[in-house]
């Protein structure tokens, strides 16, 4: 079995797929791809990929759906791609659980650099020792958060931006702090990613922003962890 990074590409472009392939396979990573979106699904289960790099446009089922689909069995890290890059795009695709996006067409370079940023950052945080915050538990090794004990679904990007703000308890953390630990999405261009992951992460974590647990909103600055 490969100890190579394994990157799943699901894009109904052949042509694009075994581009992909030959360039990310240069780098040191196994690939497989699937041009069929139930095929890319059923890839997931079966090659428990590090990382998807996922189509929006597809016939059948576009990506969102696809993505929607593999977060409801998997956190994996997923990068999506489209043809578009509008910013509603990127929105939906964040509230989906997508940790990255990217515009086609891109620059194969590009993305060989999102995706080792992403996977450095998911390495660095299996690194980290259990923390514990009242009756929130994160445990970064197995990507496991828990509130009383039970279980909350995360994905990849929601669990590092609250491991963040635990580890940062009582700080104001700026959106520009948040942006630049978490990479990934091009912030710059869409600085509301930061409000829409919060956003995210505060439903999981049945916290509303009125009157917050565990994410008080500092008006004009960013956000602040206030958990026990």
């Amino acid at each position: 079995m490969s100890s190579l990074p394994r990157i799943l590409v699901i894009d109904d472009d052949e042509k694009l797929n075994a581009l992909l392939k030959e360039y990310l396979s240069k780098f040191g990573f196994e690939v497989i791809s699937a041009t069929l979106p139930v095929e890319g699904l059923k890839a997931v289960g079966k090659f428990s990929p590090d990382l998807v790099v996922l189509d929006v446009m597809m016939p059948g089922m576009d990506g969102f759906e696809v993505c929607r689909e593999i977060r409801k069995i998997n956190n994996v890290p997923i990068i999506m791609l489209t043809a578009r890059g509008e910013v509603t795009d990127k929105i939906v695709g964040l509230e989906l659980g997508a940790d990255d996006y990217m515009a086609k067409p891109f620059e194969p370079r590009e993305l060989i650099a999102r995706i080792q940023v992403i996977l450095r950052r998911i390495y660095s945080t299996q690194k980290s020792d259990k923390l514990k915050a009242g009756n929130l538990e994160l445990f970064p090794d197995k990507y496991l958060a828990k509130i009383d004990e039970k279980q909350i679904d995360l994905s990849t990007l929601e669990f590092i931006l609250l491991e963040m703000l635990v580890k940062n308890k009582g700080k104001v953390l700026s959106r520009e702090q948040l942006m630049d630990n978490l990479h990934g999405i091009d912030w710059q261009v869409f600085d509301r990613s930061i409000d829409v992951l919060v956003s995210r992460l505060r439903q999981k974590l049945n916290d509303g922003p009125k009157n917050p647990e565990y994410i008080k909103t500092i008006r004009g600055v960013g956000y602040q962890f206030i958990g026990e």
